[in-house]
C-alpha cells in the first residue's frame, strides 16, 4: 500500500505545481526566488533530461509506460523488501506517471525548477524529476549499505 499512496501524491503535486506554473507564467518567463541561486522558469521540455532526445516524445512515452509497467510487475525481483523500498518504489512510480500524463496530455513535459550558481546552470525540472532522482539515489545507496562488497580471492 505504501508504493501507491507515495505515487498518488507524488503525481497530485507534481500535476499541481505544473497546473500553476502554466496558469500563472508565460513560456520561458523567469522569477528569481533566491537571486543567484534558484528561479522559476517555464518551460516546455519534449525531450529527457537535460533536454536529450528532443522532439521524441511518442518514444520517451512509450518507455515512460514500458519502465512503469516493468516496475510494477518486477518490483519484486528489483527492490528488497523493506519499507525504504517501497516508498523508493512509489517515488519512481509517481514521477514516471506524472511526466507520463504531461507527455500524453500536453505533448510536452512541464519545468520549472531552474537552478543555477557562479555561472554554472542546471537544467531545469520538476516534482516527478526530482521524484525518480530521490527514488534512484534511496535504491543505490541502500543497496550499497545493505549489500557490503565481497572480499577479493587472492
Amino acid at each position: 500500500m505504501t508504493p501507491l499512496l507515495v505515487a498518488i501524491g507524488i503525481i497530485l503535486l507534481d500535476q499541481a505545481t505544473k497546473e500553476w506554473v502554466r496558469g500563472t507564467f508565460s513560456l520561458l518567463e523567469t522569477h528569481p526566488v533566491i537571486p543567484g541561486l534558484f528561479n522559476l522558469t517555464y518551460i516546455r521540455n519534449t525531450g529527457a533530461a537535460w533536454g536529450m532526445f528532443s522532439g521524441q516524445n511518442l518514444a520517451l512515452a512509450a518507455l515512460a509506460l514500458a519502465m512503469l509497467i516493468a516496475l510494477v510487475l518486477f518490483r519484486r525481483q528489483l527492490l528488497p523488501p523493506g519499507r525504504i523500498h517501497r516508498i523508493a518504489l512509489g517515488l519512481l512510480c509517481g514521477g514516471i506517471a506524472g511526466n507520463l500524463f504531461d507527455r500524453l496530455r500536453l505533448d510536452y513535459v512541464t519545468d520549472f525548477l531552474d537552478f543555477h550558481w557562479r555561472g554554472a546552470h542546471f537544467p531545469a525540472f520538476n516534482v516527478a524529476d526530482a521524484a525518480i532522482c530521490c527514488g534512484v539515489g534511496i535504491y543505490l545507496i541502500t543497496s550499497i549499505l545493505t549489500h557490503p562488497p565481497r572480499p577479493r580471492p587472492r
